[in-house]
């Protein structure tokens, strides 16, 4: 008597494809003949899960089977829904679908050997300058382009590469393993379908040579750090003539000695005398399209106040708007004062009030009360 199809898998009735492909996988490998040669029950159980699985993977056979069991097969009643049988191709087909990419990818249809070039890295730095006002750069790339000898075939001049004799063309070979066999990658051509009796003497068969090629770049204003710029085709060339890879610019940009950069947004910090900012005043600052900004400074003004320049940040790209400007102000404290300028300031200090500097001293007015509300 048949066992449960469920039960060979170790599945429950509801288990759905995923659950049915993964259990069938693990224990394919685990019966697999290769693991256990010689071994009649291993090759009786490996047997087993591929006729289970072929039946659950398949919705009508599955529903059937769900509502007759193992009646269903009999008698023609599927269509042969046994190991080998008609419908699906029979169990080498299942394990190829399964196992393919653990066996070269699975089937692959003849390329002559034209692979896709790699794809490339270059890395560029540009200033806040450029990136504020966009540019064309001139950059020189080695990489590997068709080979002008062979015009990519790898093939020596008047020659053309022949077909496989090992495989017939079809990048593949079949090594039949008791009942069932395996498709692999034919190890004549490498899956290519094709060799070359006369290689080229310049690019010795690979169809590309290296060579350093000048590209130019273009960088668009408001273009921010760590940007991917992707070049089409200007990779690395493909083999044999296959299509070329991508080149691909990473941007970062050079720190500014004046900016720093959030977005759209410029911020500068900009240091101001304690008397500028205490009595007010004004000062001229450059801005990146070249200009000059004048900012006026309240009396009063505190440290670390800012004054917004709109529209005078960066593009914002492929966008007709602009970021802002932030000025932050540093106020410096005097150094190496002579003996005038100390007299000026004790002085500063007697006829100060309150007024004059109120949250200093409402500070240490709420930190002795709370030390003295700590005492009590």
């Amino acid at each position: 008597m048949k066992a449960d199809y469920y039960e060979t898998l170790g599945v429950g009735k509801s288990a759905d494809e995923k659950e049915l492909k993964s259990a069938f996988r693990k224990l394919a490998m685990q019966f697999h003949p290769d693991k256990n040669p010689g071994d009649a029950n291993a090759e009786h159980k490996f047997k087993e899960i591929g006729e289970a699985y072929e039946t659950l993977k398949d919705p009508q056979k599955r529903a059937a089977y769900d509502r007759f069991g193992h009646a269903a097969f009999e008698n023609g009643g599927m269509g042969g829904g046994g190991f080998g049988g008609g419908g699906s191709g029979g169990f080498a087909d299942i394990f190829e679908d399964i196992f393919g990419e653990m066996m070269g990818g699975g089937r692959q249809r003849r390329s002559g050997g034209r692979e896709r070039g790699a794809d490339l890295r270059y890395n560029m730095e540009i200033t806040l300058e450029e990136a504020y006002a966009g540019k064309t750069a001139q950059i020189h790339v080695p990489t590997s382009i068709t080979c002008d000898e062979c015009s990519g075939s790898g093939a020596k001049p008047g020659t053309q590469p022949v077909t496989c004799g090992t495989c017939s063309g079809s990048g593949r070979v079949r090594a039949a393993q008791g009942f069932f066999s395996i498709e692999r990658t034919c190890p004549t051509c490498h899956g290519r379908g094709q060799i070359i009796k006369d290689p080229c003497p310049k690019c010795s068969g690979q169809g590309r040579i290296t060579e350093e090629r000048a590209l130019s770049v273009n960088i668009p204003a408001g273009i921010e750090d760590g940007t991917r710029i992707r070049l089409t085709g200007e990779g690395e060339a493909g083999l044999r003539g296959g299509p070329s890879g991508d080149l691909y610019i990473f941007l970062s940009l050079k720190p500014h000695e004046f900016f720093q950069r959030d977005g759209a947004d410029l911020y500068c910090k900009v240091p101001i005398s304690m008397t500028t900012a205490a009595l007010g005043g004004q000062f001229e600052v450059a801005t990146l399209d070249g200009t000059q900004t004048r900012v006026k400074i309240p009396e009063g003004t505190q440290n670390a106040k800012q004054f917004r320049l709109k529209g005078k940040g960066m593009p914002v790209l492929r966008q007709p708007a602009m970021g802002d400007l932030y000025i932050q102000i540093a106020i410096e404290t005097p150094q190496n004062l002579n003996k005038k300028q100390r007299e000026l300031l004790e002085e500063f200090e007697r006829v100060s009030s309150q007024d004059n500097s109120p949250q200093s001293t409402g500070f240490f007015s709420r930190m002795k009360d709370f030390f003295e509300g700590l005492s009590e």
